[in-house]
């Protein structure tokens, strides 16, 4: 995508984006509600309206100047509100719908692919009018992909660091949860001194070849 412009880079990138955050969020309340917390839903979150799920900064703001300069594209959202208290195996439960999230990135990279290889398969039968459709494609697997490697790491308050919490033992767990506060300049930190880029470059690079791999197939 190198040679695309700014203004093209953001249209390719803005609705896999926003997409890859909203539903991400939304697994996670939905799982909740399945598993006996509706907090969610009471609160109208579950919903794929993206204007419910934005955060400024998380959202808009950081990954718009990814975008821009060429980055490492990643975001997050408002999270979504659970209680825990209203789980009915707590434990088990907080890992249940943690993981929620990158699942559904996965789901949603897979989907991807195949919107890519349905592009590939247009522009290679008739004219190259779908080939944003493949550039899109791909920027969908891209950012699906990196959220849910980025939020499988085991730093509070990411997916992976609630997974961890959950089978810590709880004199440790609750030790462990006191990191929370911290772990957003965790990630910053890391993001800055090129750590991050360089913990989930081969997971993402090596499902990447792999979707890119469906893609190829459909578009054959």
């Amino acid at each position: 995508m190198d040679e695309l412009t700014a203004l093209q880079r953001f249209a390719v990138w803005v609705l896999p984006v926003l997409f890859a955050i909203t539903v991400h969020e939304v697994a996670h309340g939905w799982v909740a509600m399945k598993l006996g917390d509706s907090t969610a839903k009471m609160m109208g979150r579950l919903t794929l309206n993206p204007l419910k799920h934005i955060d400024p900064i998380g959202t808009v703001l950081v990954p718009g100047i990814l975008m821009l300069v060429g980055g490492f594209v990643f975001g997050w959202a408002k999270p979504v509100p659970v209680n825990w208290g209203n789980l009915g195996s707590p434990r088990r439960d907080i890992a249940l719908v943690a993981l929620a999230g990158p699942a559904a990135n996965l789901i949603m990279a897979v989907i991807w692919a195949i919107m890519m290889g349905i592009g590939l398969n247009i522009v290679e039968n008739t004219e190259s009018w779908a080939y944003p459709l493949v550039l899109m494609g791909s920027a969908g697997i891209s950012i699906n992909l990196i959220l849910m490697v980025l939020n499988l790491l085991p730093i509070l308050p990411l997916d992976g660091g609630r997974v961890l919490g959950s089978l810590l033992p709880a004199n440790i767990a609750r030790k462990y949860a006191l990191l929370e506060n911290y772990g957003l300049f965790v990630v910053l930190a890391l993001l800055y001194f090129g750590v991050l880029s360089w913990l989930l470059s081969p997971p993402v690079n090596m499902l990447h070849g792999i979707m890119s791999q469906i893609a190829i197939f459909i578009g054959d």
